[in-house]
């Protein structure tokens, strides 16, 4: 598998006055995050909005972070559907467009069951020709992948990597790459020699994310000092708050779309205490 880097950042769809994508914004964000210890990113996954985004949408954002990706930044592409058809389509129409690696959550609402969840992803892998990494968040799906079914997932072609979201399974597993899919379990994941994390609060942290990887010994109080903001960013939709906090510090990131909604006079007051607090914005 190629290296995709440690801090991958889960980057939010900006939105403009008129409701379509903000392309300009968009791009403008990726670079400002290269630059902030972002080493690639994960584009239309959730922080993204990709269930509100159409199939247009969708794939113009994958293509646009591959044509404007700030130099040496890794892209991957979000192609989770519960319809597996769908995931299907947008597999191959993310191959076509160049990504580096594919991010394909297991079929939510659906909830299959394991004989479904093999059979979902061998549709997958057949039509891709990049690394996969798996999504394990069954608090969004209704399903967990225990760490047996993942390590049988692992024996599939392309698939290399997981993202994992629960933190009760977090553990190395044969075959796969180990990436966290919750910002509080970074340092975990990191300390358990896995790649690195798939991340949110790295829109507003990242130079300090990316001393998790880069410090080890200093890693726990890193970890430590920067639960306030995980703590913070998690009063409401990562794709609410996320964006609640860009526009604070003077992002283009607008709102999101429903039925997401913009963060309450009370939510963006606990956001903007957090960043005054970080030395990020003014008081």
């Amino acid at each position: 598998m190629p290296q995709l880097g440690a801090i991958l950042t889960a980057i939010v769809t900006p939105f403009g006055a008129d409701g379509a994508v903000d392309e300009q914004a968009f791009v403008d964000l990726m670079h400002h995050l290269a630059a902030h210890g972002s080493d690639g990113f994960v584009v239309c996954g959730t922080t993204g909005e990709a269930t509100t985004l159409d199939d247009d949408e969708h794939l113009r954002v994958i293509e646009l972070a591959v044509d404007e990706r700030p130099t040496g930044a890794t892209i991957i592409g979000g192609v989770g559907s519960n319809d597996t058809r769908h995931a299907v389509k947008l597999t191959a129409a993310a191959c076509a467009l160049g990504v580096d690696a594919l991010l394909s959550v297991n079929p939510y609402y659906n909830r299959p069951n394991r004989r479904g969840i093999l059979a979902h992803y061998r549709e997958v892998c057949a039509a891709a020709d990049r690394p996969i990494v798996l999504y394990n968040i069954p608090s969004r799906t209704g399903s967990d992948m225990p760490n047996d079914l993942l390590a049988e997932l692992a024996q599939l072609e392309h698939i290399e990597a997981v993202k994992q979201a629960n933190n009760d399974n977090l553990a190395m597993i044969d075959g796969l790459q180990l990436y966290a899919g919750n910002d509080d379990i970074l340092g975990r994941t990191l300390d358990l020699g896995g790649a690195g994390g798939i991340l949110v609060a790295s829109h507003v942290v990242g130079p300090q994310m990316r001393r998790m990887v880069d410090e080890p010994a200093q890693r726990a109080q890193i970890d430590a000092d920067l639960h306030g903001v995980y703590t913070a960013l998690g009063v409401g939709p990562a794709a609410m708050t996320t964006k609640a906090a860009l526009n604070l510090l003077g992002h283009r990131a607008g709102i999101p779309r429903l039925p997401y909604v913009q963060a309450d006079a009370q939510e963006t007051a606990v956001i903007r205490a957090m960043l005054v607090d970080r030395g990020l914005l003014e008081s």
